[in-house]
């Protein structure tokens, strides 16, 4: 899976116990590694059971560094770092209006809800039906019941509650979708992986008065945006 190595599915045999111990250590880890810093996204990652998000037969590699497989059409969960390489970039705060592209399994979705507070408001759009329905159960068991579910081509956004503080896109473009840019508040930040001769790198925007300002975050691998604006054209 797009040079992934997956393990193969089982029988989950980890404990509840056991999965949150390797959760907080895969916290302090990312502390470690400098790529996990703010308090809110912290106490966020510590809150929200990964496993709780992820198919019966991976539950296990919870919080292994590496995508898993979902239901639906080449979805996956991103690796556990994958959440704080976003978030911390973006500047994810308390109060924000954030807007998700690609709810995979609402791990990220949860997430953010804790991290905005009551304040705050979560968008997250998917646009496999089959994935959104897994999201959309996942989420509703673990109580979040107030994040808004949408099931559409999340290269259009969601003009309906515009504009949005901060954005981020879970799959890779060849371009930012400009609907995407037009719905971002001025002063917000919108983050994407973005393929460019075959490279695909994490970016980080910024809507200023005057324009767009970008700058490179590192390498990463994900799978192709879907949608009108995606790179994989809607079928």
């Amino acid at each position: 899976m797009y040079g992934w190595v997956i393990p193969p599915p089982k029988e989950p045999t980890k404990t509840r116990q056991e999965l949150e111990a390797e959760r907080i250590a895969k916290v302090n880890y990312l502390i470690r590694e400098g790529i996990l810093k703010s308090e809110r996204i912290i106490q966020a990652l510590l809150r929200v059971p990964r496993e709780d998000f992820i198919p019966r037969q991976y539950r296990d590699y919870a919080y292994m560094e590496v995508p898993l497989p979902l239901p639906g059409e080449g979805a996956t969960i991103s690796c556990p770092h994958s959440y704080p390489l976003f978030y911390e970039p973006l500047g994810l705060d308390k109060g924000h209006k954030f807007l998700e592209i690609g709810l995979g399994s609402g791990y990220g979705a949860a997430v953010a809800r804790e991290v905005v507070g009551p304040d705050g408001l979560v968008v997250a759009i998917e646009i496999d039906a089959i994935t959104f329905a897994f999201a959309e159960d996942n989420l509703k068991r673990a109580g979040y019941r107030d994040v808004v579910l949408i099931n559409k081509d999340g290269s259009l956004g969601y003009p309906e509650l515009q504009p949005f503080d901060r954005i981020s896109i879970t799959a890779a473009c060849s371009t930012v979708p400009p609907p995407l840019i037009e719905q971002l508040a001025t002063g917000g930040k919108l983050i994407s992986p973005v393929i460019k001769n075959d490279v695909q790198n994490l970016v980080l925007s910024e809507k200023t008065t005057s324009g767009i300002k970008q700058r490179i975050i590192c390498e990463v691998l994900y799978i192709p945006l879907r949608g009108i604006y995606g790179a994989t054209p809607k079928r």
